[in-house]
């Protein structure tokens, strides 16, 4: 198990990590130095942690805890820092390198263009063929239309024929009829027709 102790570093140094120690204490100085090294870092502070100049101070011990004092000393010279101190320089640019980036500019540019007019030749080849298919539809619709007309007319012309030659059928038994009745009531009564003479 781990207590807290807030280490009470060097304002110099720039730093300020937090301490933990063992609850049992640290049995010596070299115990404390560790434990301050590998809070370091993990703390990311690896130049500090790297340094030798590590001084613990102890200020105050009682019964609820001690109270140490650690001090680092500065970064070693030759360690150099995380990040420079003036930009990296550009490196100069020949006009052969220039020309080249022009020139492959243009030929994407020139892909770019070539590939948008192929996307838009797709797109206008079916669009049409779209177009020529809703016209085949239409036609066949209306061919399709035109035919059940025809079809519907040719029945109708039909069936209007078969009544008008059943009605005359029917007209023609009937004056048949109407003969045979009238034949034979002459058969019948031929004086009727004398006696009409007659008067």
């Amino acid at each position: 198990m781990w207590d807290y102790l807030g280490g009470k570093l060097d304002r110099s140094v720039g730093c300020c990590c937090p301490l933990w120690r063992p609850v049992g204490g640290w049995e010596t100085v070299a115990q404390l130095v560790q434990t301050v090294r590998h809070t370091l870092t993990s703390s990311s502070s690896l130049e500090m942690a790297a340094s030798e100049d590590i001084q613990v101070k102890e200020l105050d011990k009682r019964a609820s805890g001690q109270a140490f004092e650690v001090i680092l000393g500065a970064p070693a010279p030759d360690n150099k820092g995380e990040f420079p101190l003036s930009p990296p320089k550009k490196k100069d640019v020949s006009l052969e390198e220039i020309q080249r980036k022009l020139d492959a500019a243009e030929e994407r540019r020139k892909n770019h263009e070539a590939e948008v007019l192929k996307h838009l030749a797709e797109k206008r080849e079916h669009e049409k063929e779209v177009l020529q298919k809703a016209m085949e539809e239409n036609n066949n619709f209306s061919k399709m239309a035109e035919e059940k007309l025809n079809q519907k007319m040719e029945a109708n012309k039909e069936n209007r024929t078969a009544i008008m030659a059943a009605m005359n059928e029917k007209f023609k038994e009937k004056d048949k009829k109407l003969e045979e009745v009238r034949k034979n009531k002459e058969t019948k009564d031929p004086n009727s027709d004398e006696q009409t003479s007659d008067d």
